[in-house]
């Protein structure tokens, strides 16, 4: 048992910087905050780190339109769906609820692995390559 808990562990710390990122972007994306509508433009930072979230990307703009999407028009106003309802309402409202829940929870696993490791070289280590191998490919 306390082998899978080291290894439970040593997984935790290397994965966490990535669940904290997606908890967090994906809480910004439940109510179109990465996106522009209306007045709203969102920050240029926003927008990328929604693409890295998405697509993988960290680029501005509709990086992944293809030319088959101009095959295929936005809807124009008279197309536009309807307003969501109260239960959608509530639904995004539990799932940012969710979200940072997530986040929090992690942040308290983080700290708890770099805490009660024997090993605090190695769970850093772990914590640096989980932040730094994404960033790396994301810039290859």
């Amino acid at each position: 048992m306390a082998t899978i808990r080291r290894w439970h562990s040593y997984i935790g710390l290397f994965i966490a910087p990535s669940v904290l990122f997606f908890a967090l972007t994906g809480a910004t994306q439940i109510y179109n905050l990465h996106e522009a509508h209306g007045s709203y433009h969102p920050p240029a930072v926003l927008e990328k780190l929604s693409s890295v979230h998405k697509d993988q990307v960290f680029a501005l703009g509709h990086h992944h339109d293809s030319p088959e999407s101009d095959e295929h028009p936005a809807p124009g106003p008279e197309e536009q769906e309807d307003e969501p309802g109260p239960a959608t309402f509530i639904l995004k409202g539990y799932f940012l609820l969710v979200a940072l829940g997530l986040a929090v929870s992690t942040a308290f696993g983080l700290w708890m692995g770099l805490v009660q490791t024997r090993n605090k070289t190695v769970g850093w280590l772990l914590v640096g390559a989980g932040s730094v191998i994404p960033l790396v490919l994301l810039l290859i």
